[in-house]
């Protein structure tokens, strides 16, 4: 099973390289064309099993009207998906469930960032925590089916890369203490502006290393799991938002 999904890793690499070839060539002729991801989308085959994690597949970007590459890698993770509701939560949404669904210091704390990424970072720690399911960067792509992926019995998972762990692909069933956990420093970051190591440590996979501490959790390698950047690119990410990726954010800009 292990060497098939490194064999489907590879695959999708190779996929998507072709394409994020084929995306240069149609954005040279055609640089206005955009695509429409949907805000939500029913589970397109009906599950027989039930799972503690809530099958529920969510993910975020600065806008829903995405490049080709990027349309095409939401369409793959939907094939990888098909027993999973798809949500899609846009900036407005994300005021919303903050506004309706955490705590006030949770919501007083989100409307002091300025930073894409680090609202995306908070909202994914809060929406699994209050609701459950797995979340995914919308630059990332599964290597293999949610459902051969996810354990009925499994209330959590966390992706290990090659050092520690990180924030890209998340799952977990509701009111887990380790999402609490995380939300509690993203809020006494946000409190005492501790934005000297940018995004990454103030609501970042910083965080979530620092909440896990030394508790043993069930994980997964990312190589089996998913990978980063297979269909797309920074280019075709952010082509209507340049220099718009956390890395290029200056630490007086993350919060108001």
């Amino acid at each position: 099973m292990s060497l098939s999904i490194l064999v489907a890793n590879r695959i999708t690499k190779l996929l998507g390289n072709i394409i994020k070839g084929v995306g240069y060539i149609v954005h040279l002729f055609a640089p206005k064309l955009r695509f429409d991801i949907p805000k939500q989308s029913h589970p397109l085959r009906k599950s027989d099993s039930t799972q503690a994690i809530p099958r529920i597949f969510w993910q975020t970007n600065y806008t829903n009207r995405v490049s080709l590459p990027v349309y095409i890698n939401y369409l793959y993770n939907r094939l990888m998906s098909l027993d999973y509701e798809y949500r899609y939560a846009s900036d407005d949404d994300i005021l919303e469930f903050f506004e309706t669904q955490t705590a006030p210091e949770e919501l007083k704390a989100y409307k002091q960032l300025k930073d894409g990424a680090a609202k995306a970072d908070f909202w994914r720690l809060a929406v699994l925590y209050h609701i459950g399911g797995v979340y995914l960067d919308i630059d990332a792509s599964f290597v293999w089916p949610l459902s051969k992926q996810i354990k009925p019995e499994e209330r959590e998972i966390f992706l290990l890369n090659k050092e520690h762990y990180t924030n890209y692909f998340m799952a977990t069933a509701p009111k887990n203490p380790i999402y609490k956990k995380a939300m509690d420093i993203v809020v006494d970051n946000i409190k005492n502006s501790k934005t000297d190591n940018g995004v990454y440590a103030l609501t970042g996979p910083g965080v979530v290393n620092l909440a896990i501490g030394d508790q043993k959790v069930n994980h997964r390698l990312y190589r089996y799991t998913c990978v980063q950047g297979a269909f797309t690119n920074e280019h075709f990410h952010y082509i209507d938002k340049r220099q718009g990726k956390w890395i290029h954010t200056k630490k007086e800009d993350i919060l108001q």
